[in-house]
C-alpha cells in the first residue's frame, strides 16, 4: 500500500466523522452501504465490521449517533453543540447588525448555518433576510475588531483614524491621528462601540463607532488605567445613543403604563417609588444631554424631571429652542 493510501486508512475515522456531520440528521439517515461509498469517493476501502468499531469509538468519544431500523435504516447524528433555533437566533442577530457589510453578514450566516446539519444550513439560509438593510461600508472592520480586543486584553493603547460623512456623502477624516486607550467593545442601538480613554478629553470616557474607525493599529504604549470602582455595567446604563458626557443622579417621575419601558432602558435592579396611585419616580445616574432628552420626551406628558433643577431647565430650554425653530 502506497504512502497515501496508508495515510488516507489512517484518517478512515476522521473522514467518516465529517460524513456523519455533513450529510445527516434525525431526519435523514446514512445507510451502511452509502457510508462505503462515500468513503471509496476518497480513496478509502472499509469494511463493515471496521465501521462499525469506528462508529462505537465515536459515540465514546461524545459524538450522539443513534442507529435507525426500517425503511431508513442507517445512522444519523441527532445532536450537536447548537440546536436550530439557537443557529436561528445567532443568524438573526447578524443580519440585523448594521455595523456589518451585507457581504461579510452572508459569510457569517452562511458559516453559522454549517454547524447545523446540512438541511438545517439550507433553511437557515433560505429565511434569514438581509438584502436593502442598511449596513456599514467599512470592509476591514473584523481587522479593526481583532487589533482592539489583542489591545485590550494586552492592556495596550491603539492609533486609528476617525471619520463622518458629509452632505456629498463622502468621508471626512478627523485631521489628527486617534490615540487611546481602549476599555471594551459594547453594543448599543444596532451599532457596535469602542468605550476608551482619549487623551484629548481626559476627564471622561469617550465612544467611538467602530465601523467609523479606519487603520487600526496597536501601540507599545500601555494604556491608562481604569480608574478604582469603575463599573462597565453601570457606565452603559447611564448613556444614551453612546453619547459622550458626564453622569448624574436624576430624579424621573412617571406615569405607571411606563414601568415596562422604564424597565427596559434601566433594567430591573431599578428600585421604582410609587407617587400617589397613578405615578412612581426613580433616581437614575446618566448622562443629561440630548439623546436622554429625546428619549424622555417621547413619552410626552407621561415623564418629567423633578430634580436637580438645572437638568428640568436645560430640558425646558431644549425644548423652547425646538418650539421656535420649528415655527420660525
Amino acid at each position: 500500500m502506497s504512502d497515501s493510501k496508508t495515510t488516507m486508512q489512517r484518517m478512515k475515522i476522521l473522514y467518516l466523522y465529517k460524513i456523519l456531520m455533513e450529510k445527516t440528521d434525525e431526519n435523514h439517515p446514512i445507510s451502511m452501504p452509502e457510508i462505503i461509498q462515500e468513503l471509496e469517493k476518497l480513496g478509502i476501502s472499509a469494511g463493515r465490521k471496521a465501521l462499525y468499531e469506528d462508529i462505537e469509538a465515536l459515540k465514546m468519544f461524545g459524538v450522539d449517533i443513534v442507529s435507525t431500523r426500517g425503511s431508513q435504516a442507517g445512522y444519523c447524528v441527532v445532536s450537536r453543540s447548537f440546536q436550530l433555533p439557537e443557529l436561528k437566533l445567532l443568524a438573526d442577530a447578524v443580519a440585523s447588525s448594521r455595523f456589518l457589510t451585507e457581504k461579510k453578514a452572508r459569510q457569517l450566516i452562511k458559516k453559522i448555518g454549517s454547524l447545523g446539519s446540512p438541511y438545517e444550513t439550507k433553511q437557515i439560509e433560505r429565511q434569514i433576510y438581509i438584502a436593502n438593510r442598511t449596513k456599514a461600508f467599512n470592509e476591514r472592520i473584523y481587522l479593526n475588531v481583532d487589533a482592539i480586543h489583542r489591545a485590550i486584553t494586552e492592556n495596550k493603547k491603539i492609533s486609528f483614524r476617525y471619520f463622518k460623512y458629509n452632505v456629498e456623502k463622502k468621508k471626512k477624516y478627523s485631521p489628527d491621528l486617534h490615540i487611546c486607550s481602549p476599555y471594551a467593545l459594547t453594543w448599543d442601538d444596532e451599532r457596535y462601540y469602542l468605550v476608551a480613554h482619549y487623551d484629548k478629553y481626559p476627564d471622561k470616557l469617550t465612544n467611538f463607532r467602530v465601523d467609523r474607525m479606519e487603520s487600526v493599529q496597536l501601540l507599545d504604549e500601555p494604556s491608562q488605567k481604569l480608574s478604582k470602582g469603575f463599573s462597565l455595567k453601570e457606565y452603559l446604563s447611564s448613556t444614551f445613543s453612546m453619547f459622550s458626557g458626564t453622569s448624574q443622579d436624576i430624579q424621573l417621575r412617571f406615569e405607571n403604563e411606563l414601568v415596562s419601558a422604564v424597565i427596559d432602558r434601566f433594567g430591573t435592579d431599578l428600585k421604582l417609588y410609587p407617587d400617589g396611585d397613578t405615578h412612581f419616580t426613580i433616581t437614575v445616574k446618566v448622562k443629561a444631554e440630548q439623546p436622554f432628552f429625546g428619549w424622555l420626551f417621547g413619552f410626552g406628558t407621561k415623564a418629567q424631571i423633578l430634580h436637580p433643577e438645572d437638568v428640568r431647565e436645560k430640558y425646558i430650554d431644549m425644548l423652547k429652542e425646538v418650539l421656535e425653530k420649528s415655527t420660525s
